[in-house]
C-alpha cells in the first residue's frame, strides 16, 4: 500500500471516529444543511462570523466516514480565516477532488485536506467529500437553500 493511500485512510478512520468541531454552536449567526441524496449523508454546519472572520464553525449530522471526516478536516482548516480565504480554500479542495484522476493534482496548498485527493478515483465518493463543503459555502452566500452534491 502507497503510503499516501495508507495516510489517507489513517486521517479518514482517526476523523470519522472521533470527529474535531462536531455538535452544536450556539452563538452560530449563519447556518445551512446539506443532503447527499445519493447515500443519505446529511449535514449541518454553523458558524460565527465576525468582521467576515471565521470565529467559530461546528457540524452536525450523519453520514458515511468520507464525509465525517471532511466536515471534520474542514471545520479545522477554516476556523480563524477570513470568509475570502474560506472560500479560495473551497475552491482548492473542489479542483484537488475533482481533478481528472489521471493527472498530477498539486495540493500542497491544503495541508492535512491533501489526503483526499484519492477520492478523485472514486466519482461517487466525491459527492462524499464535497458536502461539507457546499454546505459551508451555503452558509457563508446565506443561500437559504439545502446545499446538495447533484
Amino acid at each position: 500500500m502507497s503510503d499516501l493511500r495508507e495516510l489517507y485512510q489513517t486521517v479518514i478512520l482517526d476523523h470519522n471516529r472521533s470527529p474535531r468541531n462536531f455538535g452544536p454552536l450556539p452563538q452560530a449567526n449563519r447556518s445551512a444543511d446539506g443532503y447527499n441524496p445519493l447515500c443519505g449523508d446529511r449535514i449541518r454546519v454553523m458558524l460565527d462570523v465576525e468582521d467576515d472572520v471565521v470565529q467559530d464553525l461546528r457540524f452536525e449530522g450523519s453520514g458515511c466516514a468520507i464525509s465525517t471526516a471532511s466536515a471534520s478536516l474542514m471545520t479545522q482548516a477554516v476556523k480563524g480565516k477570513s470568509l475570502s480565504d474560506v472560500l479560495k480554500l473551497f475552491d482548492g479542495f473542489h479542483e484537488m477532488v475533482t481533478a481528472d484522476a489521471t493527472n498530477d493534482v498539486d495540493a500542497s496548498h491544503l495541508g492535512k485536506l491533501a489526503v483526499f485527493a484519492g477520492v478523485r478515483e472514486f466519482p461517487m465518493r466525491v459527492k462524499c467529500a464535497t458536502l461539507a463543503w457546499h454546505t459551508l459555502k451555503n452558509a457563508i452566500d446565506d443561500a437559504g437553500a439545502v446545499a446538495k452534491t447533484e
